[in-house]
């Protein structure tokens, strides 16, 4: 593994299991993700983009193949140590926002520091503050999913997402469902996460235009990892 590789995964494959034949999500993939990236990955409808994100946001595991995480080896950690490192080093961003919608925007990106529980609720509330100020959403902070707008509501997703201060973001279709100028603001977002503050960022994306910011673009077809 190269020193400065935050994951490595070596050869991971997913295959379900249904009541016909056997269906192989993503086939014998190996990917390296290293801070300051910003990567697409794109392929057609169906071709195992998302599988394959999830699989490296540890919310699946792989059939076959092994993950690594600073050189350890945590394929088979069990679920809660799964769940911890998901809360201590991910972030995630969805299609659709899932925000809370009883909750404000401040409370909304408050709840992974509160699951996480390093903090007092004083200092949560400050840095909850300070993630939504970045994303210049200072004067929503007070209000709820249903008073922002569709670009409003995915901006407080990243700040939610940033909450702990992740080493790792990965965005499942992050821009499908805003409109062309709020799609721009979350790409340049998400982009200076990682150039900026050293995030790795992993996107699973249609949207070529979104694919040509990245630095570079893992393309996978029927499963399988093709550049």
């Amino acid at each position: 593994m190269e020193k400065n590789t935050l994951m490595r995964t070596e050869h991971i494959s997913r295959i379900l299991n249904t009541e016909s034949l056997p269906v192989t999500l993503v086939k014998d993939a190996s990917v390296n993700i290293k801070p300051h990236e910003f990567i697409a990955i794109k392929g057609p409808s169906g071709s195992g983009k998302s599988s394959l994100l999830y699989l490296l946001g540890l919310l699946d595991r792989p059939t076959t193949g092994k993950i690594f995480i600073d050189e350890i080896d945590i394929t088979d950690f069990s679920e809660k140590k799964m769940s911890e490192i998901r809360l201590e080093q991910m972030g995630f961003v969805f299609q659709f926002h899932f925000l809370l919608p009883e909750f404000t925007s401040l409370e909304n990106v408050m709840l992974p520091m509160q699951r996480l529980g390093r903090l007092k609720e004083s200092e949560i509330k400050i840095r909850a503050c300070e993630k939504l100020e970045k994303l210049g959403l200072a004067d929503h902070i007070h209000k709820l999913p249903s008073q922002l707008s569709g670009g409003q509501r995915q901006r407080v997703a990243v700040a939610r997402a940033l909450a702990n201060n992740p080493r790792m973001i990965f965005a499942d279709e992050p821009t499908g469902n805003l409109d062309t100028e709020s799609s721009q603001v979350v790409q340049d977002i998400l982009k200076n996460l990682a150039h900026d503050d050293g995030c790795a960022v992993v996107a699973v994306t249609h949207d070529p235009e979104f694919a040509k910011k990245c630095d570079r673009i893992i393309t996978i077809i029927d499963g399988r990892i093709i550049t």
